[in-house]
């Protein structure tokens, strides 16, 4: 059950961590605590200063009946505020003035009643005593109603920061499963169509050898999620699973070569990100040589960072190479340069260019991740 006092906040799920609760976690715990403390501190204040001013134990009960008529009074004031908040301002603005009014008036009759009760029997303060009263009053109750509001328009700031933070989450996990899902079709369409080309020259054995191989590739990717990360070992091993695939097409002419540094095998990347720069260097490098071409993939760590280049022996000097690349399909070198984007943000870096001895390489250097579970070790 919610409190009057705090706004119903949405549920959310927070990691558990060995630490101290964040106040305003508990939102109805959170407002007891400052009703009562702000209470409490009133009945101190104006007791000691009674104390101070010889006005003997009446005083005490004087202050005991304004503390608890204070404490009632807004928690009633907070049951009405709570449905203003949502409201528009003009009409939050006019009716909390009224409510306000309303709630000074009442705590000053009582207040007039417990003086003329415990402190001076058979009199009822008047003049620049009365207007006295009543202006302390106001204030008090218009510094309560400033303090609720302000913790509550904050508190509804943090929960609508927080579900734009959920949303702009999951548009990216969307952004990413879409440009991750554009690979599978137009890998298949190419192996299939290669396939297909097997059994028109009834070369079956390669053919079943090739769906074979295809079966394999495809249960190892589907055991990733479309916007999930996996390790640089396992990227590789997707390689190879691929290229297997593809040496059935090119044989010797094709060369590929993996340099992996150790250190960054455990880091975390996006899934399938280097499969469409081996593609392309089998599209623009081995295919139309007919000597073939080598295709190197080297990963290595520096520093914080990890550095990937792809690179190949093929006619790298054709400036046309990148524009190619970019729009034949739509998933190519643009798919890689979108999926860094919107794994990294800014904190990464995709360069592609040719090689003074020909070919063509791309560098992308991304920070050095662990899984989250290794992290905590």
């Amino acid at each position: 059950m919610t409190a009057p006092g705090m706004v119903r906040p949405a549920k959310r799920r927070k990691p558990f961590r060995l630490q101290q609760q964040p106040f305003f976690e508990d939102k109805n715990r959170a407002f007891w605590i400052l009703q009562s403390a702000g209470w409490a501190g009133y009945f101190i204040l104006r007791t000691l200063s009674g104390v101070a001013n010889n006005m003997g134990w009446s005083f005490v009960l004087h202050v005991s009946v304004l503390t608890g008529t204070g404490y009632s009074i807004t928690l009633l004031m907070a049951a009405a505020y709570r449905r203003l908040i949502r409201a528009r301002p003009i009409v939050t603005w006019v009716l909390s003035i009224i409510i306000v009014a309303v709630a000074a008036a009442s705590f000053s009759a009582i207040e007039t009643w417990s003086h003329a009760t415990f402190l001076r029997p058979g009199t009822k303060p008047e003049g620049l005593q009365f207007l006295s009263a009543i202006v302390l009053t106001v204030a008090l109750l218009v510094a309560w109603s400033g303090l609720y509001f302000g913790i509550n328009y904050y508190l509804l700031l943090e929960q609508q920061s927080d579900q734009l933070l959920r949303l702009e989450s999951q548009a990216s996990s969307a952004q990413l499963a879409m440009l991750r899902y554009q690979l599978n079709p137009h890998f298949l369409f190419n192996t299939l169509n290669s396939i297909s080309t097997l059994v028109l020259l009834k070369q079956t054995e390669q053919a079943n050898a090739m769906l074979s191989r295809l079966s394999s590739f495809l249960r190892y990717t589907l055991v990733n999620e479309p916007m999930g990360y996996v390790t640089v070992a396992q990227e590789v091993e997707t390689l190879k699973l691929y290229l297997d695939i593809e040496k059935m097409r090119f044989e010797d002419r094709m060369r590929p070569r993996f340099d992996i540094d150790p250190a960054v095998a455990r880091g975390r990347l996006p899934s399938l990100l280097l499969q469409p720069l081996v593609e392309n260097a089998i599209k623009y490098a081995v295919t139309p040589q007919e000597e073939g071409a080598d295709i190197a993939v080297t990963a290595r760590k520096v520093g914080d960072r990890v550095l990937i280049t792809v690179t190949d022996t093929g006619p790298g000097t054709d400036s046309g190479y990148t524009v190619r690349a970019e729009q034949s399909t739509g998933v190519g070198l643009a798919n890689i340069r979108d999926r860094l984007a919107q794994a990294y943000g800014a904190d990464h870096r995709f360069e592609t260019q040719t090689n003074t001895s020909g070919g063509f390489s791309v560098t992308i250097e991304i920070p050095f991740q662990l899984e989250v579970s290794e992290e905590v070790k």
